[in-house]
């Protein structure tokens, strides 16, 4: 379907604001010391003709000087990212670190690293509490969730390894949350999975992305490759959550959550679908009406749109060729953004959760609307979701609309599931 030409008044308005962006910047590519199953990057080093370059010194102090010139806020954002970062080793980083200071300009600068926790070391976790990083480690779930599908290159577990990592950080005071990947194994466990978290990894912080992606079969290849859904061969990943395993996930984590730990532990979901009903900013790229706004620096200076569409036709530019203040500004990146809303089907506009949900991540657009364009594959179990979390979601904006603690719901929730207070 051809995409619909909307332009709205806060689309104006965002576009004649301050120019404030984030940057995942991807210093080693996809390089990894995992062959993670559902691991949607590893096949970019075949985009990149298979090599794993990592990028130099003179092209990061280039991206660390126009990234910081680029954002007219006062706060900057930096958010390392793979493949796996930590393989660049500590002195890359320190590198970073003193070019942020000489570019900052009375700017604060914050980092944020994501890992898959195998190569931390007591020297890593001094590099992160000197500079305050904040660190997301994936973690899955239980030791056989999580093994399932994060292998190391020779097919061994990782679990051990994340869980000694994750007691390193405690023990030093690294601040971090836990990513967890919701894949088909996840759809009737979400309440232990949470406990597992809470209780086990004590992370206070929690993040579920849903794995949800085509593959398909290529001659010489050691696994089947993620590809977009249209690409002939297609076919879903075996991986891949369904919509109802997805809501049954979210709903069973969120009646852990609400009976015993607002205040206390911080879901994404959850604190994204409280700001939709407060009608503030999500903060969370997917949940909000347009995207574009989360930009991928490739270890060669290739700048993307977003981390799930790095593919070439999506390409915005090269910072060796273009500044990315001027590359942020591009047509082709302002009409990506703006087609998160402009191409959703009529009834998801007319959704009632729609200021909820704005039709998730376009990444997830694998079925199809009534007028024929691309609909989330997830939308039933968003829906069911909610649906569920609706009463409390109003229960504690109207807490809130009093300037009162969200946690006070926790009385409610047990008293509406019938638990003993």
């Amino acid at each position: 379907m051809k995409e619909k030409e909307i332009f709205t008044l806060g689309d104006a308005r965002k576009l004649t604001a301050p120019k404030a962006f984030v940057t995942m910047l991807k210093p080693a590519g996809s390089s990894c010391n995992l062959d993670c199953s559902y691991c949607y990057y590893l096949d970019k080093a075949m985009q990149y003709g298979g090599r794993n370059a990592v990028m130099d010194d003179e092209l990061l102090e280039m991206y660390i000087r126009q990234y910081i010139e680029a954002n007219e806020v006062d706060t900057v954002q930096f958010c390392w990212h793979g493949g796996e970062p930590l393989l660049l080793g500590t002195d890359f980083y320190r590198r970073a670190m003193a070019l942020q200071k000489k570019y900052a300009a009375g700017k604060r600068i914050e980092n944020t690293i994501q890992t898959n926790g195998t190569l931390v070391t007591e020297e890593w976790c001094g590099l992160f509490t000197e500079n305050n990083f904040l660190v997301g480690i994936s973690l899955d779930g239980p030791q056989d969730i999580h093994d399932a599908f994060r292998l190391t290159k020779g097919g061994r577990p990782t679990f051990e390894k994340v869980m000694s990592a994750i007691s390193m950080f405690r023990k030093t005071g690294v601040e971090f949350n836990t990513l967890s990947v919701v894949s088909s194994l996840c759809g009737k466990r979400g309440g232990e999975i949470y406990r597992f978290l809470r209780d086990k990894a004590r992370s206070r912080y929690m993040q579920f992305l849903p794995a949800v992606e085509h593959v398909a079969d290529r001659p010489g290849y050691h696994r089947p490759v993620i590809v977009p859904p249209e690409t002939e061969g297609a076919y879903p990943a075996p991986w891949s959550v369904p919509a109802e395993g997805y809501g049954k996930f979210l709903c069973d984590v969120f009646d852990e959550w609400v009976i015993r730990d607002v205040g206390q532990v911080f879901v994404q979901m959850f604190d994204a679908t409280l700001a939709q009903w407060c009608g503030i900013q999500p903060g969370v790229c997917s949940m909000c009406e347009t995207c574009g706004d989360a930009l991928v620096v490739e270890r060669n200076g290739d700048v993307y749109s977003c981390d799930h569409f790095v593919y070439p036709g999506y390409l915005l530019g090269n910072i060796r060729e273009t500044s990315l203040k001027d590359i942020y500004a591009t047509r082709k990146r302002l009409q990506f953004g703006l087609g998160k809303r402009n191409t959703l089907p009529a009834e998801c506009l007319r959704c009632r959760f729609y200021f909820a949900c704005r039709g998730e991540c376009p990444k997830h657009r694998f079925a199809v609307g009534q007028d024929g364009s691309r609909k989330n594959s997830l939308c039933d179990g968003l829906y069911a979701y909610f649906s569920h979390v609706e009463p409390y979601m109003e229960y504690m904006k109207g807490l809130l609309m009093k300037e009162q603690a969200p946690s006070w719901v926790i009385p409610f929730a047990r008293h509406n599931m019938g638990l003993m207070l």
